[in-house]
């Protein structure tokens, strides 16, 4: 078993291209059944955590390929659900 806070000090990488998306801000829960749904990751758009707007993904739970020690294994081809703030 895992706490959330466990995961969202874990990197979150795309096995598809190799690329970091980031890191996971949020999570998607399903209030019926208590089951994650999705994550939704916060990336790096701001440029020294201080201009522009950080870019937000949604990534599946049925994307999850693998959570590492270290890192989370997602496979998400360049479609990824993107969210503006």
């Amino acid at each position: 078993m895992m706490n959330i806070s466990e995961f969202q000090t874990k990197d979150v990488v795309n096995v598809s291209d190799g690329k970091k998306l980031g890191a996971i801000g949020d999570f998607d829960i399903n209030v019926t059944t208590g089951k994650i749904q999705a994550i939704i990751i916060v990336g790096s758009g701001k440029v020294l955590g201080f201009f522009g707007r950080e870019e937000e993904f949604i990534i599946p739970w049925r994307n999850i390929v693998k959570v590492g020690e270290d890192v989370i294994l997602v496979r998400m081809n360049r479609n990824v659900e993107q969210i503006d703030e």
